[in-house]
């Protein structure tokens, strides 16, 4: 019998199903049951919202591991390897694990067709039961209610925020987002929203289920100044709980706010030193993400982040806004077609003195004609280029070292970027991380 690689894998799964996405429960159901799949560890924490669930896994794990604990993470997509998606105990899981539960998987599900997302989905499930782990963070990848991480009950669940995306799936307005996210919540079990205005239908469901919502900016909280940031929150009795003089960190420090008191609540020790440096100490690639790399003598910076809608897209304007720098910013920029270009471009543009656009690597991207159409109507000076390496070189090219290379838009341009990145480090012998 021959052997597959997990490149063969990964290329059988994508052909498996007729759809990409496959919104459901029922199917994934019936293959855990008959693979036998229980719980992938005694403590879950399900992890959904619109932007901020990657880093708020990040954070969750840190401060699980600054415990002694051994963590599971489980989230989407990859940027460069598909291993990303699956931690054990802090390290990406193997091609050799990622077959064998692949294999597992595919054994069980007979004639029940999976998608690629769902057969991930239950292999990751499977290598964290045989892992023999404390505890795992699962980010959905979709929605929440019909996504195939809620087939697992979580014993916490934490919502990052409500803004509009994938409206195909999951409605035009903040309510009927809130619902599909509220589908995560668990009977009984504390749920958490890092969101300043709460939708009634998640309001409605944890009433519902008489599952204690704790809410930002009543519950907990954080207060940034100059150099250092302020959280206040509660633990699991009501109790208050404060830290003061935390410094500050590269990743959203609003999504490290929702991670303490999802901790908060989890009656584990609580030592301020330990905390904090399990918060600083977290990195998550692609979001926020500071490099550098040598082009024509001169160490230029860039900066990456998959921010791909509004929301996130005025956050990410918010943290230029707050760091200044002497010369000015060229913007790397691709989009997929069923984004909110206007909204992105509206929270980005006045930061942005030259912009260069192009077509992402997938069916699904705007042209780069598209881009520049939009950027010209704002009065924007852009230029057009076929690939996002060759616009990543350019806008390099024209930097200099008082400059800042801001590469954004999707999770496809900034992976075009670091491989970009990685190239060039293998031929200088220079890093590239920040």
């Amino acid at each position: 019998m021959t052997t597959r690689s997990l490149a063969d894998w990964l290329a059988y799964l994508e052909q498996l199903h007729p759809t990409a996405i496959d919104m459901g429960l029922d199917r994934v159901r019936a293959v855990a049951a008959r693979l036998g799949l229980t719980r992938p560890a005694p403590l879950v924490i399900t992890v959904t919202g619109t932007n901020g669930k990657g880093s708020t896994c990040a954070f969750l794990a840190s401060l699980l591991r600054s415990e002694g604990l051994e963590v599971g993470v489980y989230s989407s997509p990859h940027l460069l390897r598909y291993n990303e998606r699956v931690q054990l105990g802090g390290v990406n899981a193997s091609d050799e694990q990622l077959c064998e539960a692949f294999a597992a998987v595919d054994g069980a599900r007979g004639d029940i067709s999976l998608t690629y997302f769902e057969v991930g989905t239950l292999a990751a499930f499977w290598l964290f039961e045989r892992a023999g782990l404390d505890a795992v963070v699962l980010e959905v990848g979709l929605g929440g209610r019909l996504d195939a991480v809620n087939i697992i009950d979580a014993d916490l669940a934490v919502i990052t925020n409500i803004g509009l995306d994938h409206a195909d799936w999951l409605g035009d307005s903040r309510e009927s987002v809130a619902y599909e996210k509220a589908g995560i919540l668990r009977e009984g079990k504390p749920a958490l929203c890092g969101d300043l205005e709460v939708p009634t239908p998640l309001l409605e469901r944890a009433k519902a289920l008489m599952a204690p919502l704790f809410v930002r900016g009543r519950d907990f909280d954080l207060a940034i100044d100059a150099r250092t940031w302020h959280w206040r929150g509660v633990d699991a009795a009501g109790k208050p709980l404060e830290l003061h003089g935390l410094p500050q960190l590269s990743l959203p420090m609003e999504n490290a706010a929702l991670a303490l008191q999802a901790f908060a609540l989890l009656g584990l020790s609580w030592d301020a030193e330990r905390i904090a440096g399990a918060l600083q100490r977290t990195h998550v690639t692609g979001r926020l993400d500071r490099r550098y790399v040598m082009q024509n003598g001169q160490r230029i910076s860039l900066l990456l982040d998959v921010g791909h809608n509004p929301h996130a897209a005025g956050f990410l304007a918010q943290r230029l806004g707050q760091r200044p720098i002497t010369g000015q910013r060229l913007a790397v920029f691709g989009l997929l077609a069923d984004k909110d270009l206007a909204g992105v471009l509206g929270a980005l543009s006045p930061q942005i003195a030259q912009w260069a656009v192009a077509p992402l690597p997938t069916t699904r991207s705007r042209s780069a004609a598209q881009l520049a159409a939009a950027l010209v109507e704002r009065g924007a000076s852009v230029s057009q280029y076929e690939s996002i390496e060759q616009a990543l070189v350019a806008q390099c090219s024209k930097a200099d070292s008082g400059d800042e290379v801001l590469v954004f838009g999707s999770f496809f341009c900034v992976a075009a970027a670091l491989e970009w990145l990685e190239q060039q480090a293998g031929e200088s012998g220079h890093g590239i991380a920040g």
